[in-house]
């Protein structure tokens, strides 16, 4: 055991055709933590982890997985993947489906612990292919965690798993993690990396457009919102008050984005704009809107990533990112 990080990317760039999916992308997870990648659609997520596992190859930069190639440190079995796309093999049950995975590796985990962990315990009998999608969801969980891994990378894991299944399926991750090992994921729940992630990175047209804890990207999205209703009052000067990076006016009633809610609630009384006045912080998801652009970039213009842009002015809803 060393101190050498478990993931590592070095101005990895990919292009694919006109798109640059990867630009200049550096990001190091160190060992033992659970980073959650975030992107619209297109931003480059799946991009990443098929690089970062060896299943694609960059154009330039460099790749390593514990200081060693990624194919090396998945084929000791250091590294397990749950990805979106793969279907079930059919005329094989669960158990040997993950029994046969669990051979391949020189020290893997028993596969009655592979079954427990992705609660498969009492369908391991059942032939895969006749599995329901969240239940095939968690045979995938399974035979990632089959080699035994240091690191595990999961790309979308809770997509057709219910609540519950979702609840469960964290609990899991949070015991492997509690091990020391180190959890790499990209999801479309907010909720997930705001609850289960040590760190969450946000990818924006191939490039890192933040990387912080979620306290962090959510002060650097402005670490408030108050909102009030307009009734006629003028906007034109919103953005002028103090403690305030950014607004929206949805109809009649006006958010603001603010760094100092109290200085702004302040200049808006001294203005009589007080009006079924809110003050709430600012979510994930408000944060996730107003560090990425609503359309993916097609050609990257500058070869160092922004780390903490300012928030944009009128943001899509999340609903459109997804």
């Amino acid at each position: 055991m060393t101190n050498e990080p478990a993931a590592v990317l070095e101005t990895v760039t990919k292009t694919y055709g006109a798109v640059r999916a990867a630009d200049g992308l550096d990001l190091t997870v160190r060992r033992g933590e659970t980073v959650a990648l975030l992107g619209r659609n297109g931003a480059g997520k799946s991009t990443a982890i098929n690089l970062l596992l060896g299943l694609d190859t960059p154009d330039g930069g460099r790749i390593s997985l514990f200081g060693a190639r990624p194919d090396r440190a998945v084929a000791a079995g250091r590294v397990g993947a749950m990805l979106q796309e793969g279907r079930p093999v059919p005329r094989v049950t669960v158990r040997e489906l993950v029994g046969f995975v669990a051979r391949t590796y020189p020290a893997p985990l028993p596969v009655a612990g592979a079954l427990a962990a992705a609660g498969l315990t009492s369908l391991a009998d059942r032939r895969v292919d006749r599995l329901s999608g969240g239940q095939a969801q968690r045979v995938r969980f399974a035979v990632a965690l089959a080699g035994n891994p240091e690191l595990i990378v999961l790309d979308e894991p809770t997509t057709a798993l219910d609540v519950e299944a979702r609840r469960e399926f964290w609990e899991a991750m949070r015991g492997y993690a509690r091990r020391g090992n180190t959890v790499l994921f990209s999801t479309h729940y907010l909720e997930e990396a705001d609850d289960f992630a040590d760190r969450v990175v946000v990818l924006d047209g191939g490039r890192i457009a933040a990387d912080g804890t979620s306290a962090e990207l959510k002060r650097a999205a402005g670490g408030s919102l108050v909102s009030f209703d307009l009734a006629g009052a003028p906007t034109d000067r919103l953005g002028l008050l103090p403690g305030v990076g950014s607004y929206e006016v949805r109809g009649d009633r006006a958010l603001l984005r603010t760094t100092d809610s109290d200085a702004t609630v302040r200049a808006l009384a001294e203005r009589g704009a007080i009006r079924a006045l809110e003050v709430a912080p600012v979510s994930l998801d408000d944060a996730f809107l107003a560090l990425t652009s609503p359309q993916p970039r097609q050609q990257s213009q500058s070869p160092q990533p922004p780390q903490h842009p300012q928030p944009r002015q009128s943001p899509q809803s999340l609903e459109s990112a997804r």
